[in-house]
């Protein structure tokens, strides 16, 4: 393979990539609200010559390129989350600005960078002829993902039927390659308890102060939770808590607590959630101890309801996935750093759930994501796009 010609390609679309991304910026697309960016990319897609473009019923845009038997496909969520305040920030997040290394705005980095670099990787590979009948690539714009990861592949697994034989995840990896991470979980608690006057609250029975008392025994579980040795820890942490009152005047009658639980390699599910069953303040209140479930619509107003149950997966060294995409790499770059994600991906359904196996590797840099002055890099789009563009050779060969 000609991996020179490859990297040239890609550097001749930098400009292109970099207009394609600033487009994106510049129209807001919260999960649930993606409509605009859906219609840009697959805009973009049909002006570079994809074979078929479609938007399913659920509203992810999917474009397809070749004809060959073996489909390898690329995700890109491409909802991001809020600005926050915006007094955080030292620029127009949706007008975003451009250097002459740099690209700043909301979802540079998490993740509207990943789609830009596999949508112009799929059109390397038509410039010059490296589409067969071996492969065919599939490029997905993926919604949700903020609110649910791994909701829209469920989608297009159980009802688009599309099954890759492998999907690479374009979230920022910082120039590295990834093939893991831990997952996660969404748990609630909720604790009753008797109002009374707040003037004589021996009358009542105050329910946060059950909850202290539980919050307590969360924060020690820590360090009794697994540790993996490429993963890392399962962790536990509160993310929300909320309460019931007749007035300020008044003892709680209700608290209730969200935790985030990480997953790291061999926890499940119903291992974390008797873990927290068996915490002594949990047992002695007779605290309820629940898993979320998301069923919000989709843009398109589809409703496709699951648990909020986000599996850990982990792909070895040695995969033939791995493999081909740190070849592909070192084609054109040299040795690339092989790693794990700190957060999640949609690889929680594809391989977590499916078992589809995925490799990472994405423009942008994780600590990028969700903060202010989000930016991304062009050279890191450029390397991307190229890497994307040899790697089905690599691994069809």
């Amino acid at each position: 393979m000609d991996f020179a010609k490859i990297k040239a390609a890609a550097e001749h679309y930098e400009a292109d990539m970099t207009r394609f991304l600033r487009d994106l910026v510049r129209i807001p697309g919260e999960s649930c609200g993606e409509k605009g960016h859906v219609d840009r990319i697959a805009q973009e897609m049909r002006g570079l010559g994809f074979d078929k473009v479609e938007i399913d019923p659920m509203g992810n845009v999917l474009g397809f390129m070749g004809q060959g038997k073996t489909l390898i496909a690329y995700d890109g969520h491409i909802d991001t989350v809020g600005v926050g305040n915006k007094d955080n920030w030292e620029f127009d997040p949706y007008e975003g600005y451009e250097t002459d290394t740099e690209i700043g705005g909301r979802g540079t980095s998490d993740q509207l960078g990943g789609i830009v670099s596999a949508v112009y990787g799929a059109r390397i590979m038509k410039d010059l002829g490296l589409l067969n009948d071996r492969y065919t690539v599939l490029v997905t714009g993926t919604i949700q993902e903020e609110d649910c990861d791994g909701l829209c592949w469920q989608y297009i697994y159980n009802e688009d039927k599309i099954k890759p034989e492998f999907v690479v995840i374009t979230e920022p990896t910082d120039g590295n390659i990834y093939r893991g991470q831990r997952g996660r979980m969404e748990i609630r608690v909720d604790v009753k308890g008797i109002s009374c006057h707040g003037s004589a609250p021996g009358r009542g029975n105050n329910v946060i102060y059950k909850m202290a008392d539980i919050l307590q025994e969360v924060r020690d579980l820590n360090p009794r939770l697994k540790d993996d040795a490429f993963l890392g820890k399962g962790t536990v942490t509160v993310s929300e808590i909320f309460y019931t009152s007749p007035s300020r005047c008044a003892v709680a009658d209700g608290c209730s607590v969200s935790l985030d639980r990480r997953l790291t390699d061999g926890e499940t599910y119903t291992m974390a959630l008797d873990q927290i069953r068996a915490l002594p303040s949990v047992e002695k209140y007779g605290a309820k101890v629940s898993m979320y479930t998301y069923e919000r619509p989709s843009y398109t107003g589809l409703v496709y309801p699951t648990d909020c149950y986000f599996p850990t997966w982990v792909i070895p060294e040695d995969h033939p996935a791995t493999r081909a995409m740190v070849d592909a790499y070192k084609g054109m770059y040299g040795e690339p750093k092989v790693d794990k994600w700190t957060f999640s991906t949609n690889g929680v359904s594809i391989m977590g759930r499916y078992g589809i196996p995925c490799i990472g590797f994405g423009p942008g840099k994780e600590a990028q994501a969700h903060a202010p002055n989000e930016r991304t890099w062009k050279a890191d789009l450029v390397r991307c796009a190229a890497v994307y563009a040899a790697l089905p050779s690599v691994y069809c060969k």
